[in-house]
């Protein structure tokens, strides 16, 4: 059994699995404040958010699960992958497909019933993912732009997850919200997929993986890395810009935003992986924090 849960860890990845989920739950939050607050509904419906939470999961899991069949015989390459239950044999590809088409269907169908943009957004990121950004990877570096999108995806789902059924339905002040907490995720992912990639690129380069904005550890690479953490902050101050965070959201998006440059900037002087490892630790803790204080700005 220990071996079974271990396993299915593995299958849906799911440290990325959980940070996909709670982007998503966190932005359902956020959206039903702002509903609450307009006096559109009396109260956040828990329900529809535990819904959320578990579609979520298994239409993430299902993507990394066809993630993981297509790419079986690379991930035997690497040290990082080759204990995947499908390289390591335990798991057959045709149980990996079984699994990944229940957790595909049954997500794709729970979210489909908050609304049915999220249910179709949850398949169309699936596609990308699985069909369009994984076959990328090891052709060019343009692959982290398209995984960027599906990436960026979750924030967009909890948001529209949470206005779905509001008695006046969306008006256009809530796509423009939407968007804006796509952008947020959408460049961040930038330095988050190149700090990582700069990490593990020997590991990747097993599997003819090249992530890296030149292919390679150089400056480019690293200018590149910088440039998107300075984008950041501005795309960060949009939700103040726009009226929907306040002052604790600004502060808190240019103090980390200029910490994680501050981080990317070593990464270009030093040209190491110590610098890199800076970035990439950086990254996980950047969208929780924003979101979560995002969430606290129109709390309190």
């Amino acid at each position: 059994m220990k071996q079974f849960f271990s396993d299915f860890s593995k299958l849906i990845k799911f440290r990325l699995t959980f940070l996909v989920v709670f982007s998503a739950s966190v932005t359902f939050l956020i959206g039903s404040k702002i509903q609450v607050d307009r006096a559109i509904i009396d109260e956040i419906n828990w329900t529809n958010w535990l819904i959320l939470i578990i579609g979520g999961f298994l239409v993430t899991g299902a993507a990394n699960c066809f993630n993981e069949i297509i790419e079986v015989d690379l991930d035997k390459l690497m040290t990082r992958t080759k204990d995947r239950p499908m390289p390591a044999g335990r798991m057959t590809t045709g149980q990996g497909l079984v699994s990944g088409l229940v957790m595909g269907i049954a997500g794709t169908w729970l979210l489909g019933k908050l609304n049915l943009e999220t249910g179709l957004i949850s398949v169309f990121s699936i596609l990308l993912y699985a069909f369009a950004y994984t076959p990328l990877k090891r052709k060019s570096p343009i692959a982290v732009f398209v995984g960027a999108i599906p990436g960026a995806l979750p924030p967009l789902i909890g948001y529209l997850a949470a206005i779905g059924h509001s008695p006046v339905g969306y008006v256009p002040r809530d796509y423009q919200i939407a968007i804006i907490l796509f952008l947020v995720q959408f460049v961040w992912q930038f330095p988050h997929f190149w700090s990582i990639a700069w990490v593990l690129d020997e590991d990747y380069s097993k599997a003819g993986f090249r992530l890296l904005p030149t292919k390679k550890r150089d400056k480019t690479s690293a200018v590149f890395t910088l440039a998107s953490t300075l984008i950041l902050i501005p795309v960060s101050l949009l939700p103040t810009f726009y009226g929907f965070g306040g002052y604790y959201i600004a502060g808190v998006s240019v103090v980390l935003g200029l910490l994680f440059s501050w981080y990317a900037y070593q990464l270009v002087v030093k040209m190491d992986l110590t610098s890199a490892r800076k970035v990439m630790f950086c990254s996980f803790f950047y969208i929780p924090l924003v979101q979560l204080i995002l969430l606290f700005d129109l709390v309190v």
